[in-house]
């Protein structure tokens, strides 16, 4: 073990070790190499507030398939993001009453078990929110605490990847107006280009017109490989139990997993259980007053896209 590195006690099992070394490139005998190589690189930046503990390391080392400088990038993209985005990174208290609020409704959450490819699915009821009670900001603050917690409980989601199964039911012009389109244009690159995330397929039943104007109007934001993996299967459930086992989905479902109510009170106590790695987390950003060169700038990141929906006739 090198100088200073944690003793990583490994919880993958020796078929998921495998597919790391396959499908990743990760080489036990480099691990620790590769992830000091990080550590040092991410300490000799003025500008970055970084996580250098070996968990966070190795976990963008795996969604970048050990290429030390995609790693750095999007390490570096992360923590810009974090400086630039406080609405999104900043109070994120699980006991906050706002976020509390949203994360009970079940809008997000990863369900019991995986598919039969050893994937985490997270199911999403993208509809069943009211955009006159619930601020977008809030929204996309419980999603990505949802991500950090997944990461923090589960190393094979590092490495099998995830699925997403969204339920568009209920959505409406109206959620579609509600969403600031410089926010989620924003959202959409922080979660493409900062986080490790290693996303497999995305499903969507019960959609309605107003999905389809936000699908197309995000659509070219989206990496091409990820338009290939999107699946929309109309109104039929049964397209879904295709590709997520019914013990996994939610009762309401046709599943077996336990209720929508049930699956998000056990992710709730999750993020309970992480509340002071939430509050420590937040000092963890860029500071581009830091930065050796010229300061990056929010258009510099995320271009000078401005307006919104809310041009779009309402139903």
């Amino acid at each position: 073990m090198m100088p200073g590195a944690e003793e990583y006690v490994c919880t993958l099992s020796e078929e998921v070790q495998r597919l790391a070394q396959e499908e990743l490139g990760e080489d036990p005998k480099r691990r620790e190499e590769d992830i000091e190589a990080v550590r040092t690189w991410l300490k000799r930046q003025p500008h970055l507030n970084a996580r250098t503990d070996r968990t966070t390391i190795l976990r963008y080392l795996r969604g970048c398939k050990f290429s030390l400088e995609e790693t750095k990038a999007k390490m570096e993209m992360y923590y810009m993001c974090k400086g630039a985005m406080p609405d999104m990174f900043q109070g994120r208290d699980p006991q906050d009453p706002a976020l509390r609020t949203i994360l009970k409704m079940g809008l997000m959450f990863p369900l019991p078990g995986r598919d039969p490819q050893g994937r985490t699915v997270i199911f999403g009821r993208l509809g069943a929110w009211d955009p006159s009670k619930v601020k977008p900001e809030d929204l996309f603050r419980a999603a990505g605490m949802l991500f950090d917690v997944l990461f923090l409980e589960d190393e094979q989601t590092t490495v099998t990847g995830i699925v997403q199964a969204n339920d568009m039911t209920g959505l409406t012009f109206k959620h579609v107006a509600a969403l600031p389109f410089p926010l989620v244009r924003k959202v959409l690159l922080t979660w493409q280009e900062g986080y490790p995330l290693r996303p497999k397929s995305v499903h969507y039943i019960n959609t309605p017109q107003a999905f389809d104007t936000l699908f197309n109007l995000f659509k070219p934001l989206m990496k091409e490989k990820m338009k290939n993996r999107v699946h929309v299967h109309g109104n039929k459930l049964s397209g879904m139990h295709k590709f997520v086992p019914k013990s996994m989905l939610p009762n309401e479902y046709g599943g077996t997993g336990g209720t929508i109510q049930e699956i998000s009170e056990y992710w709730l106590q999750k993020m309970d259980h992480h509340r002071a790695w939430f509050l420590e987390d937040e000092k963890h950003r860029a500071d581009e007053t830091r930065r050796p060169r010229k300061p990056k700038t929010d258009a510099i990141l995320f271009g000078s896209v401005e307006g919104s929906f809310k041009k779009l006739s309402i139903d």
